[in-house]
C-alpha cells in the first residue's frame, strides 16, 4: 500500500530579489550581509536582464511558492516605447499577486541612493545625472565592478539611519515627481520586523 505524501506549503516563502544589472545586484548582496536580512540574492539573477528574462525569473520563483521581489530603472521607459509596452504588461499581469512586488526608481537606482542624503525629486533625464549629484555625498560612487563589489560604498549608505531617511524621503516624494523610487515597496518584505 502506497503512503499518501502530503505536500507542505512553505511557512516562510523564499523572498528572492532580481534585478536588471550589477548596480542592483551588489547593493542587495551587500545590503543583506550588513543588516542580516533574509532573502536570496544570486548573480543569474542580475545578469543585464531585460524585461522577458526578468518576467521568467519571476514565473520560476512562483512555481516554487516564493515572493519575487522585482527592481526597475525605469528611464527605459522613456527612451524605447516596446520595453515601456513591456513593462507595463508585466505591472498589469502582477498588480494583484501579493507574491510580486515591483519596486522601481525613475530614473535609476542611483535615485534611490541619493535619498539617502537629501529629500528631492527634481528632474534627472538619465542615471549619470544622479550620479553627478550623489557624487557630492559618495565622491567616489561608480558604476564598475571593481567598486561596486566593495561593502563599505553601502555601509555608507547606511550610517547614521540614511536607510530610514530614505525610506521617509520617498514615501513623502511619492511616484508623482519627475524623479522618484517605490523601493520602499520591498523595506515590508526585506526589512526584519523588530521582535
Amino acid at each position: 500500500m502506497a503512503r499518501k505524501i502530503k505536500e507542505r506549503k512553505l511557512k516562510n516563502p523564499a523572498i528572492t530579489i532580481i534585478g536588471e544589472g550589477a548596480t542592483e545586484r551588489f547593493y542587495f548582496t551587500h545590503l543583506k550581509s550588513l543588516n542580516g536580512y533574509n532573502y536570496v540574492c544570486r548573480p543569474r539573477n542580475f545578469t543585464e536582464q531585460n524585461i522577458d528574462d526578468i518576467q521568467r525569473q519571476v514565473e520560476r520563483v512562483l512555481a516554487d511558492d516564493g515572493i519575487a521581489v522585482c527592481i526597475f530603472d525605469v528611464d527605459v521607459k522613456r527612451i524605447h516605447q516596446a520595453d515601456k509596452a513591456k513593462f507595463e504588461s508585466m505591472c498589469q499581469r502582477y498588480a494583484n499577486n501579493p507574491s510580486v512586488i515591483i519596486c522601481e526608481s525613475m530614473p535609476s537606482i542611483e535615485f534611490w541612493f541619493l535619498l539617502h542624503y537629501i529629500n528631492t525629486n527634481r528632474y534627472f533625464a538619465t542615471s549619470d545625472d544622479v550620479i553627478t549629484a550623489l557624487h557630492r555625498y559618495l565622491p567616489n560612487f561608480s558604476k564598475q565592478q571593481i567598486f561596486l563589489s566593495k561593502v563599505n560604498w553601502v555601509a555608507n549608505l547606511l550610517a547614521d539611519n540614511k536607510l530610514a531617511t530614505a525610506i521617509s524621503n520617498a514615501a513623502a516624494i511619492g511616484e508623482e515627481g519627475e524623479s522618484y523610487s517605490n523601493l520602499i515597496n520591498s523595506s515590508h518584505y526585506l526589512i526584519p520586523k523588530a521582535t
